[in-house]
């Protein structure tokens, strides 16, 4: 038997997603849970990693147990789950799904969204989940910017290496970078159909910048041709991050 799960988190106390050497990570948490309930003590397998401090509200995940080792309902498993788990992480929704399913193969896209609260003093209810700038930005300005972003690009201005990991290819697809502004809250949303590490704090960061003045709109276009990460903007802190969900072909759940 395969299950699917969707996962919601504060990041804030975590070293990121994936099972940590040093630290605790969300995955570790929600193996527990699941060994409390399966015998077979089963792994996860994620959608994506999210880095140190970086929140999830739709994290999608797999896992496979014996044929028979739960005869309850989906929501009776998110239930019994939760029990188990801190009040920090959530499961948002399980079912079983089929077994050729894979959460990060079959994933065709995901969005993600940034939060910042744009005001001299920042808002105390959201200070784990928004980055803090004081000055005033221009939304202009930074959605003129977000046009130059969609598309297929190498996006190498906008990552950072990953200790321990291969170079893998740069080339990327976002189909909307758009920041939106409520009040004194600006949210940046990003989807895409894959995302490097440190993109999209690159891509908000190197936004921020320009609503600052630091730069023009149209210097995203010198930035992404040059493949230099030096050239491009600040990198924005992780706990204004939040992947927002993971999106599938209807076929998938089928």
């Amino acid at each position: 038997m395969k299950f699917k799960l969707t996962i919601a988190y504060d990041g804030t106390h975590y070293q990121g997603w994936q099972v940590q050497k040093i630290g605790t990570g969300v995955q570790e948490k929600v193996e527990a849970a699941l060994a409390k309930l399966f015998p077979n003590q089963p792994r996860l397998h994620s959608s994506s990693r999210t880095d140190t401090g970086v929140h999830a509200l739709g994290m999608v995940a797999h896992f496979e147990a014996p044929r028979g080792a739960w005869k309850l309902s989906g929501r009776k498993l998110a239930l019994a789950l939760n029990s188990w788990l801190p009040q920090d992480i959530r499961v948002v929704s399980a079912g079983q799904i089929k077994k050729e399913f894979h959460a990060r193969f079959d994933a065709a896209g995901k969005q993600y969204r940034y939060f910042v609260w744009n005001h001299s003093a920042m808002n105390p209810l959201i200070r784990h989940s928004a980055w803090h700038v004081p000055r005033s930005l221009d939304p202009l300005s930074m959605r003129r910017a977000a046009r130059f972003f969609v598309g297929r690009h190498d996006f190498q201005s906008f990552t950072t290496n990953w200790a321990g990991h291969a170079r893998e290819s740069t080339i990327r697809s976002l189909t909307r970078c758009e920041p939106k502004k409520n009040g004194r809250l600006f949210t940046f949303i990003i989807e895409g159909d894959g995302f490097l590490y440190r993109m999209c704090r690159g891509i908000v960061g190197t936004l921020v910048q320009i609503g600052l003045g630091k730069f023009s709109p149209e210097q995203v276009k010198t930035m992404l041709a040059k493949k230099d990460r030096r050239i491009a903007g600040m990198t924005a802190p992780a706990h204004g991050l939040v992947l927002w969900k993971v999106n599938y072909s209807n076929s998938v759940n089928k």
